[in-house]
């Protein structure tokens, strides 16, 4: 019984407050050289600890959903004139 479960924990990677590059580009579902890009250029919320990247859980959920309101907020008018809104940088 106990074996199950902890091959069980290995299916389900463990989700931490703070993340480093590796975590927090698996949490968001994107390339670690992509979430290394976007840290260096301020467009996702992020903190240097040393000379490494990291990323608060709580600080990239609030920047998702206001990127999604972000996009969701964009009228068809301006789809369909071509126009696009500017992606905010992270706060």
């Amino acid at each position: 019984m106990r074996n199950a479960a902890a091959r069980s924990n290995l299916l389900v990677p463990e989700v931490r407050e703070v993340m480093d590059i590796r975590q927090a580009s698996d949490y968001l579902g994107i390339s670690p050289d992509t979430l290394y890009k976007y840290a260096s250029e301020g467009f996702v919320p992020a903190f240097k600890l040393g000379n490494r990247w990291r990323f608060k859980r709580s600080r990239l959920d609030e920047w998702m959903d206001r990127q999604s309101d972000l996009q969701s907020s964009t009228t068809n008018a301006e789809i369909e004139a071509g126009k696009k809104k500017p992606v905010q940088p992270a706060v």
